[in-house]
Protein backbone atom coordinates (compact mmCIF):
# COMPACT_ATOMS: atom_id res chain seq x y z
CA UNK A 1 0.00 0.00 0.00
CA UNK A 2 0.90 3.58 -1.32
CA UNK A 3 1.85 5.42 2.16
CA UNK A 4 -0.05 8.78 2.57
CA UNK A 5 2.17 12.22 2.28
CA UNK A 6 2.37 14.59 5.22
CA UNK A 7 1.52 18.18 4.25
CA UNK A 8 5.23 18.96 4.00
CA UNK A 9 5.79 16.46 1.40
CA UNK A 10 2.23 17.25 -0.23
CA UNK A 11 3.26 20.94 -0.87
CA UNK A 12 6.59 20.10 -2.04
CA UNK A 13 5.64 17.87 -5.05
CA UNK A 14 7.77 19.21 -8.38
CA UNK A 15 5.44 20.20 -11.21
CA UNK A 16 5.32 17.38 -14.07
CA UNK A 17 6.72 18.29 -17.24
CA UNK A 18 2.95 18.25 -19.55
CA UNK A 19 2.33 16.06 -21.68
CA UNK A 20 -0.29 15.47 -24.91
CA UNK A 21 -3.87 15.63 -23.26
CA UNK A 22 -2.37 17.34 -19.52
CA UNK A 23 -4.01 20.70 -19.57
CA UNK A 24 -3.11 23.73 -17.40
CA UNK A 25 -5.14 27.09 -16.19
CA UNK A 26 -5.74 29.81 -14.12
CA UNK A 27 -7.87 29.32 -11.53
CA UNK A 28 -9.79 32.36 -10.75
CA UNK A 29 -12.67 33.34 -8.08
CA UNK A 30 -12.01 30.30 -6.32
CA UNK A 31 -14.05 29.80 -3.41
CA UNK A 32 -13.79 26.32 -1.56
CA UNK A 33 -17.02 26.04 0.39
CA UNK A 34 -16.94 22.93 3.11
CA UNK A 35 -19.56 21.24 5.24
CA UNK A 36 -19.24 18.64 7.94
CA UNK A 37 -21.37 15.44 7.54
CA UNK A 38 -22.41 12.63 9.03
CA UNK A 39 -19.51 9.62 8.17
CA UNK A 40 -22.02 6.75 7.23
CA UNK A 41 -24.12 8.83 5.45
CA UNK A 42 -21.42 9.90 3.47
CA UNK A 43 -20.25 6.44 3.17
CA UNK A 44 -23.28 5.00 2.03
CA UNK A 45 -22.94 7.36 -0.94
CA UNK A 46 -19.33 6.79 -1.73
CA UNK A 47 -18.18 3.86 -3.99
CA UNK A 48 -17.32 0.94 -1.71
CA UNK A 49 -13.38 1.52 -2.52
CA UNK A 50 -12.91 5.05 -0.73
CA UNK A 51 -13.00 5.91 2.54
CA UNK A 52 -14.15 9.53 4.31
CA UNK A 53 -11.64 11.04 5.86
CA UNK A 54 -12.99 11.19 9.32
CA UNK A 55 -11.58 14.11 12.06
CA UNK A 56 -12.70 14.32 15.46
CA UNK A 57 -14.52 17.39 16.62
CA UNK A 58 -13.85 19.87 20.05
CA UNK A 59 -17.17 18.29 21.27
CA UNK A 60 -16.19 14.69 20.53
CA UNK A 61 -18.18 14.09 17.30
CA UNK A 62 -17.14 12.09 14.44
CA UNK A 63 -16.93 14.10 11.12
CA UNK A 64 -16.56 13.65 7.39
CA UNK A 65 -16.34 16.47 4.44
CA UNK A 66 -17.89 17.38 1.16
CA UNK A 67 -17.08 20.84 -0.39
CA UNK A 68 -18.08 22.51 -3.38
CA UNK A 69 -14.99 24.33 -5.90
CA UNK A 70 -16.32 27.24 -7.51
CA UNK A 71 -14.17 29.34 -9.90
CA UNK A 72 -13.40 30.88 -13.72
CA UNK A 73 -11.10 28.45 -15.86
CA UNK A 74 -8.95 31.21 -17.68
CA UNK A 75 -7.00 30.20 -20.50
CA UNK A 76 -7.47 26.39 -19.66
CA UNK A 77 -5.31 24.70 -22.89
CA UNK A 78 -3.89 21.26 -23.94
CA UNK A 79 -0.67 20.64 -24.06
CA UNK A 80 -1.03 19.39 -27.20
CA UNK A 81 -2.21 22.52 -28.45
CA UNK A 82 -1.32 25.43 -26.35
CA UNK A 83 -2.50 28.02 -28.36
CA UNK A 84 -6.17 27.05 -28.37
CA UNK A 85 -7.67 29.07 -24.93
CA UNK A 86 -10.82 29.00 -23.53
CA UNK A 87 -12.80 30.22 -20.35
CA UNK A 88 -15.27 29.13 -18.42
CA UNK A 89 -17.22 28.77 -15.25
CA UNK A 90 -16.68 25.31 -13.29
CA UNK A 91 -18.02 23.99 -10.21
CA UNK A 92 -16.65 20.72 -8.83
CA UNK A 93 -18.64 18.90 -5.77
CA UNK A 94 -16.54 16.29 -4.22
CA UNK A 95 -16.03 14.53 -0.60
CA UNK A 96 -12.35 13.97 1.22
CA UNK A 97 -11.37 10.25 1.10
CA UNK A 98 -8.64 7.69 1.23
CA UNK A 99 -8.24 6.18 -1.84
CA UNK A 100 -7.68 1.94 -2.11
CA UNK A 101 -3.93 2.70 -2.03
CA UNK A 102 -4.57 4.96 1.39
CA UNK A 103 -3.52 8.62 -0.02
CA UNK A 104 -6.10 11.35 0.68
CA UNK A 105 -7.70 11.90 -2.33
CA UNK A 106 -11.05 13.26 -3.54
CA UNK A 107 -14.19 11.36 -4.83
CA UNK A 108 -16.10 13.75 -7.09
CA UNK A 109 -20.10 13.80 -7.17
CA UNK A 110 -19.54 15.63 -10.66
CA UNK A 111 -19.05 19.08 -11.97
CA UNK A 112 -21.21 21.72 -13.51
CA UNK A 113 -19.75 23.40 -16.65
CA UNK A 114 -21.05 26.24 -18.35
CA UNK A 115 -19.31 25.77 -21.71
CA UNK A 116 -20.20 23.14 -24.64
CA UNK A 117 -16.93 21.18 -23.74
CA UNK A 118 -18.66 19.67 -20.95
CA UNK A 119 -19.24 17.17 -23.73
CA UNK A 120 -15.72 16.11 -23.58
CA UNK A 121 -14.61 14.79 -20.45
CA UNK A 122 -18.17 13.25 -20.48
CA UNK A 123 -17.98 11.44 -23.44
CA UNK A 124 -14.93 10.54 -24.23
CA UNK A 125 -14.01 9.63 -20.00
CA UNK A 126 -17.20 8.64 -18.87
CA UNK A 127 -16.60 11.99 -16.05
CA UNK A 128 -19.49 13.05 -14.60
CA UNK A 129 -19.66 16.37 -16.12
CA UNK A 130 -23.03 18.23 -16.40
CA UNK A 131 -24.01 21.41 -17.87
CA UNK A 132 -25.08 23.98 -15.63
CA UNK A 133 -25.46 28.16 -16.74
CA UNK A 134 -23.18 30.03 -14.06
CA UNK A 135 -22.58 32.91 -12.82
CA UNK A 136 -20.04 33.69 -10.62
CA UNK A 137 -19.12 37.33 -9.82
CA UNK A 138 -16.64 38.50 -7.32
CA UNK A 139 -14.74 41.92 -5.97
CA UNK A 140 -11.53 41.46 -4.20
CA UNK A 141 -9.70 45.16 -2.43
CA UNK A 142 -6.32 46.28 -2.94
CA UNK A 143 -5.06 44.01 -0.15
CA UNK A 144 -6.56 40.75 -2.05
CA UNK A 145 -9.71 40.57 -0.01
CA UNK A 146 -12.68 39.15 -1.13
CA UNK A 147 -15.03 42.17 -0.53
CA UNK A 148 -18.07 40.19 -2.29
CA UNK A 149 -18.98 36.56 -3.99
CA UNK A 150 -21.69 35.78 -6.09
CA UNK A 151 -22.11 32.30 -7.24
CA UNK A 152 -25.43 31.24 -9.21
CA UNK A 153 -26.02 28.36 -11.25
CA UNK A 154 -29.14 26.46 -13.34
CA UNK A 155 -29.63 23.50 -14.61
CA UNK A 156 -31.07 20.05 -14.16
CA UNK A 157 -27.78 18.68 -12.00
CA UNK A 158 -25.88 21.25 -9.76
CA UNK A 159 -28.27 24.26 -8.98
CA UNK A 160 -26.68 26.60 -6.31
CA UNK A 161 -27.59 29.80 -5.10
CA UNK A 162 -24.15 31.35 -3.11
CA UNK A 163 -23.10 34.27 -1.54
CA UNK A 164 -19.92 34.36 0.16
CA UNK A 165 -17.80 37.57 2.51
CA UNK A 166 -13.60 37.29 2.57
CA UNK A 167 -11.68 38.32 5.77
CA UNK A 168 -8.50 39.45 6.08
CA UNK A 169 -7.43 36.62 8.50
CA UNK A 170 -5.60 33.88 6.48
CA UNK A 171 -6.50 29.97 6.77
CA UNK A 172 -6.40 28.99 10.49
CA UNK A 173 -7.16 25.41 12.68
CA UNK A 174 -10.17 24.28 11.29
CA UNK A 175 -12.10 22.19 13.75
CA UNK A 176 -11.04 18.48 13.23
CA UNK A 177 -7.74 19.43 11.94
CA UNK A 178 -4.23 19.61 14.10
CA UNK A 179 -3.32 23.00 12.87
CA UNK A 180 -3.63 25.10 9.55
CA UNK A 181 -0.94 23.03 7.87
CA UNK A 182 -3.24 19.65 8.11
CA UNK A 183 -6.47 22.04 7.22
CA UNK A 184 -4.76 23.00 4.34
CA UNK A 185 -3.16 19.58 2.94
CA UNK A 186 -6.41 18.14 3.66
CA UNK A 187 -9.44 20.69 2.10
CA UNK A 188 -6.97 22.22 -0.44
CA UNK A 189 -4.56 20.22 -1.38
CA UNK A 190 -5.69 16.65 -2.64
CA UNK A 191 -3.88 15.62 -5.98
CA UNK A 192 -6.06 12.81 -6.53
CA UNK A 193 -9.55 12.72 -8.16
CA UNK A 194 -11.78 9.16 -8.38
CA UNK A 195 -15.22 9.01 -10.07
CA UNK A 196 -17.23 6.46 -10.93
CA UNK A 197 -17.85 5.87 -15.17
CA UNK A 198 -21.00 5.07 -16.50
CA UNK A 199 -20.36 1.36 -16.37
CA UNK A 200 -19.96 1.40 -12.59
CA UNK A 201 -15.56 1.22 -12.87
CA UNK A 202 -14.30 3.88 -10.53
CA UNK A 203 -11.88 6.16 -12.95
CA UNK A 204 -8.64 8.42 -11.11
CA UNK A 205 -6.75 11.24 -12.40
CA UNK A 206 -3.93 13.60 -11.25
CA UNK A 207 -3.75 17.17 -10.85
CA UNK A 208 -0.83 19.49 -9.60
CA UNK A 209 -0.87 22.65 -8.29
CA UNK A 210 1.72 25.03 -5.85
CA UNK A 211 0.50 25.58 -1.48
CA UNK A 212 -2.60 28.28 -2.06
CA UNK A 213 -2.70 31.35 -0.56
CA UNK A 214 -5.94 31.87 1.43
CA UNK A 215 -7.88 33.94 3.12
CA UNK A 216 -11.02 32.59 5.68
CA UNK A 217 -14.71 34.17 4.52
CA UNK A 218 -18.37 33.08 5.89
CA UNK A 219 -21.15 32.47 3.71
CA UNK A 220 -24.30 34.56 3.82
CA UNK A 221 -25.90 31.88 2.13
CA UNK A 222 -24.71 28.59 0.43
CA UNK A 223 -27.26 26.13 -1.04
CA UNK A 224 -26.16 23.40 -3.20
CA UNK A 225 -28.61 21.11 -4.43
CA UNK A 226 -25.67 18.12 -5.11
CA UNK A 227 -25.55 17.79 -1.73
CA UNK A 228 -29.03 18.29 -0.55
CA UNK A 229 -30.52 15.66 -2.79
CA UNK A 230 -27.60 13.15 -1.25
CA UNK A 231 -29.00 13.49 1.43
CA UNK A 232 -25.45 14.86 3.17
CA UNK A 233 -26.31 18.52 3.97
CA UNK A 234 -29.63 20.30 4.86
CA UNK A 235 -31.07 23.06 2.94
CA UNK A 236 -29.89 26.55 5.22
CA UNK A 237 -26.86 24.19 6.66
CA UNK A 238 -23.93 26.92 7.66
CA UNK A 239 -20.60 25.26 6.23
CA UNK A 240 -18.06 24.21 8.11
CA UNK A 241 -15.71 26.46 6.18
CA UNK A 242 -15.33 28.93 3.54
CA UNK A 243 -11.69 29.63 2.04
CA UNK A 244 -11.03 31.81 -1.04
CA UNK A 245 -8.09 32.87 -3.40
CA UNK A 246 -8.05 35.59 -5.83
CA UNK A 247 -6.38 32.86 -8.63
CA UNK A 248 -4.16 29.84 -8.87
CA UNK A 249 -2.45 28.10 -11.13
CA UNK A 250 -3.67 24.55 -12.17
CA UNK A 251 -2.50 21.61 -13.87
CA UNK A 252 -4.90 18.67 -14.68
CA UNK A 253 -2.86 15.38 -15.80
CA UNK A 254 -5.26 13.55 -18.13
CA UNK A 255 -6.44 11.32 -19.05
CA UNK A 256 -8.13 9.48 -16.13
CA UNK A 257 -7.42 5.87 -15.96
CA UNK A 258 -9.78 3.18 -15.12
CA UNK A 259 -9.22 1.49 -11.68
CA UNK A 260 -9.70 -2.65 -11.63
Amino acid sequence: MTMALSPAQAFALPRERLRWLDATTTLEGFALVTFDVDPPRLRAVLPAALDPEVRVFADGRSRGFVSAVSFRDVDFRFAIAPWIRVSFFQTNYRAYVRGPDGRQAVHFFGTTLDSPLVSMPRDLWGMPWHPGRTSIVSSWDADGRCTAYRHVCSGRWGAADVELVGSPAPLERLDGFVDADDAAHILTHPLDGWFVHPNGRLGRYAVWHPRMTLQMGSARRASYAVFEELGLVESGAVPHSVLLTRAIEFDVLLPPRSYR
